[in-house]
């Protein structure tokens, strides 16, 4: 490893900034090892000691890396990387001067902890069954990591007691901060049925952890980025709490950034500037029930607007005044199981009514933001039965009619403002289990597939889906929206991945993220000239910044 220091109006360099050409660089160089030599797709990333803020950029085909100057301000850095199966030679420090560009040749070798290394999708791919036996794990990744589970030496006894044990958490819980249920919705219909589910779970994940001895597969890794996935910068904010759980994120009119936090009675309001972070403590509606929040969208006027989960009730934030309120679903749909995570604003203005589900109910309100007064519509009040329904995500389009996602099939639905009526769309892959949804400036609805791996498209004026593949398997992707480019995205909680598509093409890029990154919903900024994609790390304690430079 060597560092050096280069004048900056000599350095001309290009590499992972294959788009760009800088006048100079605050950080440059490359990276290999014995095995590869110049290795390309490795994250490099430089945090500022005494710093909330990491960069990352990615090395080219040559194996250089490059941070641009603006980027990193002058001090000294750490700087780490990450590249499944390799791990640097030993730490590097580097000063990093205003006037000056420095340089740091980093060298890899094979990790002896490749287990320590790999994704939530990677554990899945190397469980050498059929994908439908091992399905049931994209629940798991919603509370923790695979191979928490994965390592340890449970037998099936054992699990059926931590299962036990979780089937009383709430959804929000992650090993940070555990909440309990009040109510445990459908055990007791289900009884003898869910407990043959958790024994045959069980029996299952007893098969492939440590409990015989160590593993008897060997680790499939995903491939590290090539060519275009390598042309990004990715800025990651860290959290001043580790129990922080930033579902979703957005940005302000004035470029603020907002985030709901999934486990606690606040949210929080970032400047992307520094990384300072202020809370703002959301009202208690009930005593004693689960907090936080889950989804988080803005008004016409740019007001924010929040699903507070167990806590049953929506709740808007005037940016103005700084002050709360909240409107609570009829008493009737007001129980210990409700879950209202969703609160859908974005077309209050034409008719002064606010959209939200109820998890706990599978049913739509709808407020009268001036009245108080709730209207409750059940799409699937005529389910046959054994059918199970479950209205994740409402997204009203411009004449503020509510279209809705149905996680527990693979249905759209559509809920007529004016007449009540609704109509069901099925996606072309079955069980596909929509999840969460926007609507584009054509309205039309993106949606990710999570157990379908794919994005979906529901025309609203045709009425026709489409459906694009995501490129790693077990991808699950949570949420999907459409930038100013006509580039649809998605992220995943499994693979650590980015997801960009056009669908003109069909091509997609994938932009890994420099550590393990449990995404939730995407937002896009189309303020600037190129659009720059924000997410939450919901179990990470952090907030993303995703720069494609392509």
């Amino acid at each position: 490893m060597r560092i050096t220091r280069l004048l900056a109006a000599s350095v001309v360099f290009a590499g992972a900034l294959l788009s760009q050409t800088f006048a100079g660089a605050g950080l440059t160089g490359g990276v290999s090892s014995s095995e590869e030599g110049p290795m390309e797709g490795v994250l490099v990333s430089a945090k500022k000691a005494g710093s909330v803020i990491t960069t990352t950029v990615v090395t080219d085909e040559k194996g250089r890396y490059a941070f641009p100057r603006g980027r990193l301000e002058a001090g000294p850095y750490l700087v780490t990387v990450r590249a499944v199966g390799y791990e640097a030679d030993k730490p590097v420090t580097v000063s990093v001067m205003a006037e000056h560009a420095a340089a740091a040749d980093l060298t890899l070798h094979k990790t002896q902890n490749l287990a320590a290394q790999i994704t939530n999708a990677e554990w899945m791919l190397s469980i050498p069954t059929d994908d439908k036996q091992k399905a049931f794990l994209l629940n798991c990744v919603q509370f923790h990591t695979l191979e928490r589970i994965l390592r340890s030496k449970h037998t099936p006894e054992e699990f059926l007691i931590v299962m036990e044990r979780m089937g009383t958490y709430a959804n929000q819980s992650f090993p940070n901060h555990i909440q309990k249920r009040l109510a445990m919705r459908l055990l007791e219909e289900r009884g003898d049925q869910l407990q043959k589910t958790r024994q045959r779970q069980a029996d299952f994940l007893a098969a492939y952890n440590q409990s015989h001895g160590n593993w008897s597969y060997d680790f499939k890794t995903l491939p590290r980025p090539k060519g275009s996935n390598t042309r990004v910068i990715v800025t990651e904010y860290d959290l001043p709490r580790r129990t922080i759980e930033p579902h979703d994120v957005v940005l302000d009119p004035e470029g603020n950034v907002w985030y709901s936090n999934f486990g606690e009675q606040a949210a929080g309001k970032m400047d992307p500037k520094t990384g300072a972070i202020t809370e703002y403590s959301l009202p208690v509606q009930k005593p004693g029930s689960p907090t936080g929040e889950l989804g988080l969208e803005l008004d016409h006027d740019g007001n924010l607007w929040f699903g507070m989960s167990f806590q049953a009730s929506i709740s808007k934030l005037d940016r103005k005044t700084g002050l709360f309120q909240t409107w609570k679903p009829p008493a009737d749909y007001n129980k210990e199981m409700t879950q209202i995570n969703m609160a859908a604003p974005q077309s209050s203005h034409v008719d002064g009514k606010v959209w939200s589900q109820n998890n706990g109910f599978a049913v739509i309100h709808r407020y009268n933001i001036a009245s108080g007064e709730t209207e409750t519509f059940a799409p699937f009040k005529d389910t046959k039965e054994g059918e199970n329904h479950n209205i994740y995500d409402v997204i009203p389009d411009a004449h503020n009619n509510a279209y809705f996602t149905d996680f527990a099939n693979e249905h759209i639905g559509r809920l007529d403002a004016k007449t009540g009526e609704v109509k069901l769309f099925q996606t072309p892959t079955k069980g596909s289990a929509p999840r969460r949804g926007q609507m584009d400036t054509e309205g039309r609805l993106w949606f990710g597939e999570y157990k379908g791996n794919r994005i979906g498209l529901f025309d609203t004026k045709t009425e026709k889906m489409q459906e694009w593949e995501a490129p790693s398997p077990w991808s699950a992707p949570y949420d999907a929206t459409m930038d100013k480019t006509g580039h649809v995205w998605t992220g995943s909680m499994t693979t650590d991945r980015i997801i960009r598509l056009d669908p003109k093409t069909g091509k997609m890029d994938e932009y890994l993220l420099p550590r393990s990154t449990n995404i939730r919903r995407v937002f896009v900024d189309d303020r600037g000239p190129t659009p720059v994609l924000w997410i939450g790390n919901n179990h990470g304690a952090s907030i993303v910044k995703v720069e494609p430079l392509n």
